[in-house]
């Protein structure tokens, strides 16, 4: 800071119109204010439109109401302009649940998640190749959120009928490696 401060009065000589943290003094200003901490302080008045300056008391009131939010108690519904064909929107159920951890992996990521994922439909096999096939363009469609009011929200704002699959938690036992070798009845067994 010092050093900043000693550069900044060994360069205030040698420039007439030097800048101050994004401020250019003036050439008066610099004779009347010839310590720069002095300058760096300064300090300037807010500016002010000039149709501010004159406005009444009813127009400041009407501009502030003007710049307010609009608050409509109407659920929002984007179902019309969606591009969702009719038969996608009313006829299916949207499942919203928490996915199982993954069996192969010990990590815990991506398990606090809230998955939104549409009922399916009719499947067939494909007889050339035997993969399943699907006439249904939602059924890929998985999306992840989370929290689940915000899935749940989003089905509503959408227009589409949802049910909620509350997760069970498991209950983790402590468990110890001496309990494999311990001598009661549950876990003993006889070698005669």
């Amino acid at each position: 800071m010092a050093a900043q401060r000693q550069l900044m009065r060994q360069s205030y000589g040698a420039f007439k119109g030097i800048f101050l943290q994004q401020r250019c003094l003036s050439v008066t200003a610099q004779r009347l204010l010839p310590d720069v901490d002095k300058a760096v302080t300064l300090k300037e008045a807010p500016g002010k439109e000039p149709k501010k300056i004159f406005e009444t008391k009813e127009e400041v009131e009407r501009r502030l109401k003007l710049q307010e939010n609009i608050q409509i108690d109407v659920p929002l519904d984007i179902t019309t302009v969606s591009g969702v064909p009719e038969e996608h929107t009313r006829s299916r159920r949207v499942r919203i649940f928490k996915p199982a951890k993954n069996a192969m992996q010990s990590g815990t990521a991506n398990i606090s998640r809230w998955r939104m994922e549409f009922e399916t439909r009719e499947r067939w096999e494909n007889p050339l190749m035997g993969w399943s096939s699907s006439g249904d363009p939602l059924s890929n469609m998985n999306v992840d959120f989370a929290e689940k009011e915000e899935a749940i929200a989003f089905c509503e704002k959408n227009g589409w009928p949802c049910f909620v699959e509350e997760p069970v938690e498991k209950v983790m036992k402590p468990k110890s490696y001496g309990l494999n070798f311990h001598w009661n009845r549950n876990t003993r067994v006889s070698t005669k």
